[in-house]
């Protein structure tokens, strides 16, 4: 296959190129950072540093033209910001992208949504792909479930394409800025101490890098998926945050931690008070609304569609996973 992957030079994107090239497809590469673009041309990707918000028409058709299949993994993933910044990025670029695609015939496009348009403050097991929360959390969530309608206009337009959707939940990894960074940082901040509503005991799935790729892989060669067919992907087996943390920072990272639970009224006082303070000083908060929310309510994502139709099967297990992820760190010395 000859994929062009968006957002190839951090997280998802950047693990999904190394790991094409090691199976030896032809990848078109784009991203902003042109550092690590760099290290991904020598691996033997053909690389173009480009911002898609700021890009032009000529270089959205010139970085399909040689292409077969996209997988678009570009996107401003936080759980804080203005929200143009989300519209252009998670809206405009993907509706752009995909009619782009659609024009030229690209076959399959594969489009990388998230299951925070599932969260809505309850807790929630075996989601399929069919729910909405009435009311989005986030800025990111709200416009994230505005790409996929882009997407599915262009399922109806462009019938040559066959549009993909998969909702990835909670991906963790080589390469990753989201999840065990901010977890590291926190215990830096705090000296060792995780302060967790109900004690980090909330039910979730998680999601190894590599195994979101692979299902990436697998929509692009399934001969029998509909365009706009929706999937959620996990790992296949939830756990308790609280024993993910152990198994990562404890067994395999030997690290000295120590747990400490807060009532999840407080945390969320605290959360709204810093994203107020955060839209006077255009500065992340350290904490928000969501991210408590997330670690209080049980969430867990149907896999039955994942199973029967994608045929999607994990290629790592959850504690291969974690065991990997930590190889990684302390191979980069980040702990």
């Amino acid at each position: 296959m000859r994929i062009l992957v968006t957002g190839a030079t951090s997280g998802l994107g950047r693990n999904a190129v190394e790991w094409l090239l090691t199976q030896g497809h032809q990848v078109h590469a784009t991203g902003r950072n042109q550092t690590v673009g760099k290290q991904l041309s020598a691996l033997g990707a053909k690389f173009t540093a480009l911002d898609l918000i700021t890009a032009t028409d000529a270089d959205y058709q010139q970085m399909l033209v040689d292409c077969d299949t996209v997988w678009h993994c570009a996107a401003l993933s936080s759980p804080w910001g203005k929200y143009d910044w989300f519209y252009q990025a998670n809206v405009v670029v993907t509706s752009r992208l995909a009619q782009f695609a659609g024009k030229l015939g690209i076959k399959r496009f594969i489009h990388i949504s998230t299951p925070s348009i599932y969260f809505d403050f309850q807790s929630h097991l075996n989601i399929t792909e069919d729910y909405l929360a009435k009311k989005f959390a986030n800025h990111y969530a709200n416009t994230k479930y505005q790409a996929e309608k882009c997407i599915q206009e262009c399922v109806a337009h462009y019938p040559n394409t066959i549009y993909l959707i998969l909702r990835p939940r909670g991906i963790f990894g080589p390469h990753d800025r989201v999840i065990i960074p901010r977890m590291l940082a926190l215990l830096k901040r705090t000296g060792g101490t995780l302060y967790l509503p109900k004690g980090g005991h909330a039910f979730l799935d998680l999601t190894f890098v590599l195994n979101v790729v692979y299902a990436i892989f697998t929509a692009s060669n399934n001969p029998h998926l509909r365009s706009g067919d929706v999937f959620n992907v996990t790992n296949q087996q939830p756990s308790q945050l609280i024993d993910l943390l152990n198994l990562l920072l404890r067994e395999h990272l030997a690290l000295d931690y120590k747990v400490r639970s807060l009532p999840y009224q407080l945390l969320y006082g605290v959360a709204t008070l810093l994203e107020g303070i955060a839209s006077l000083t255009h500065k992340e908060p350290t904490l928000t609304r969501y991210s408590v929310g997330t670690l209080y309510y049980d969430m867990t994502l149907s896999q039955e569609k994942a199973i029967a139709c994608l045929g999607y099967q994990p290629l790592y297990s959850l504690s291969e996973s974690v065991e990997l992820t930590a190889n990684w760190l302390k191979q980069q010395r980040l702990v």
